[in-house]
């Protein structure tokens, strides 16, 4: 199924081509528009003045790193091929690597991101799970990864972040609480300090 199902995409792939180049770029540059989520992310948590909501917006980023490191050794065990490794004659539009597929590097980011923006707001978390959707199907359109790949990084970076958030979630919100009493308080919320008393 997993096959039959890239074969599909591939042959829409090659129906389309005056997607391709939207396509390709954004399968390969699409996560710079991650980071501008996280970033209004931050944004949004600082205007909300709320503790939680910030320790889950700095988490986001730090939660899309742990994520990416605990892909590395699960994609090496895996050691799933790209599907031009296995499939003659498919449209491939990637670049070609010999790393392997399954999870797929940029599917994780993309749960990892999309995990940690619902946690801070559930708007933002919306708009990035549709840039998420639209980045696995790219990274299968262009050839690089099966169906199965990029489900499962999604599942996997979703999985770190949101477990990871509650293992942390109470030692980023006694630094932030520090850091308010600090000069970066004006990075961290919009609230007046409170008054001595």
């Amino acid at each position: 199924m997993n096959t039959q199902l890239f074969l599909r995409i591939n042959d829409f792939a090659r129906a389309t081509p005056w997607l391709h180049g939207v396509v390709s770029a954004y399968a390969a540059y699409g996560v710079a528009l991650f980071a501008v989520l996280m970033l209004a992310g931050w944004w949004i948590a600082r205007r909300q003045a709320s503790v939680a909501k910030m320790a889950a917006a700095i988490w986001t980023p730090l939660a899309m790193l742990v994520a990416l490191g605990v892909n590395q050794p699960v994609a090496d065990l895996v050691g799933e091929p790209r599907p031009y490794a296995r499939l003659p004659g498919i449209l491939v539009l990637a670049q070609r690597s010999t790393d392997p597929a399954l999870p797929s590097d940029h599917a994780v980011m993309a749960g990892a991101v999309t995990a940690g923006l619902f946690l801070v707001h559930r708007g933002l978390g919306a708009i990035a799970a549709v840039a998420a959707a639209v980045m696995v199907f790219a990274r299968v359109y262009i050839g690089a990864h099966y169906p199965g790949d990029v489900l499962a990084g999604l599942v996997l970076g979703a999985v770190v972040t949101l477990l990871g958030f509650l293992a942390v979630r109470r030692l980023l919100e006694w630094l932030l609480h520090l850091a308010e009493r600090s000069p970066l308080r004006p990075l961290l919320t919009t609230a007046r300090p409170a008054a001595p008393r």
